[in-house]
């Protein structure tokens, strides 16, 4: 059996790197080269970059920033945010990416993952739904950073996006994004039990506790953080952290 992976999702937004809370109010909580560098020194299993404002902004990723990221970092990387096109991913992985993460991009026309799978393979493509719960208790997908609905189900993007041909799902709790409290664990286990490829559960970590509850309870094959990450102490106080490797290997299987 693999072990879990425990992995720092990064946010870029102008060149910078910030952290939200339920996808709003951006903090710049530093740059993301020295955060590539601490990371290295902590060894961690792998990063996700996802750049918040492209899709928003309708343009491209960027390139030149991943290029720095990528000419410092030692460990396994994905990048997501305003991937719309098969050279777009293309030149991700060109400069050293392993995975691209495909988001909004995959609504109402799943051939970008499609054609990107058969291109680069299943398991460079990552398929992220943003899930919010709605005041009836109901799972509600968004796109485009939160901004805008989909009118579509929970099982049935999921079922979609593993026909397309994704490698893993990344499913992440808008309403838990950035406020530490834990996973939402039943989403986490209606995606596992929706698909057959790994899931990864992102949104409300605080600690590592979250992260046993995660794959214990929730069944997921990985899980991604923010908060943890770059925060510390009840004042938020920014430090970019990791746990130690040893402590992660007897929490986690």
């Amino acid at each position: 059996m693999n072990k879990t992976r425990v992995i720092p999702v990064l946010l870029l937004h102008g060149g910078g790197l910030v952290k939200t809370v339920r996808f709003k109010r951006p903090k710049y909580v530093g740059d993301p080269i020295n955060a590539v560098r601490i990371f290295n020194e902590k060894e961690v299993d792998e990063l996700i970059f996802l750049d918040i404002s492209a899709t928003v902004e309708g343009r491209g990723p960027p390139f030149d920033l991943l290029a720095d990221i990528a000419g410092e970092a030692f460990m396994p990387m994905a990048y997501g945010g305003g991937i719309t096109t098969i050279d777009q991913a293309r030149r991700a992985f060109a400069l050293g990416f392993e995975k691209i993460i495909i988001n909004s991009a995959a609504y109402g026309d799943a051939g970008l993952i499609s054609d990107a799978a058969a291109i680069f393979g299943s398991q460079s493509i990552v398929g992220c739904v943003d899930v919010r719960r709605t005041l009836l208790g109901r799972y509600e997908l968004t796109s485009r950073s939160g901004l805008a609905r989909e009118r579509v189900g929970l099982r049935e993007h999921l079922a979609t996006l593993e026909r397309a041909g994704v490698g893993e799902v990344l499913i992440n709790a808008v309403d838990r994004d950035g406020t530490m409290a834990g996973y939402d664990l039943k989403l986490v286990q209606e995606a596992c039990s929706a698909v057959s490829v790994p899931v990864i559960a992102c949104g409300g970590a605080g600690c590592i506790n979250d992260f046993v509850q995660a794959v214990e309870v929730g069944h997921a094959t990985a899980v991604a953080a923010g908060s943890l990450f770059v925060f510390v102490g009840p004042h938020r106080a920014v430090l970019i952290n990791y746990p130690e490797r040893d402590i992660l290997s007897q929490k986690l299987p």
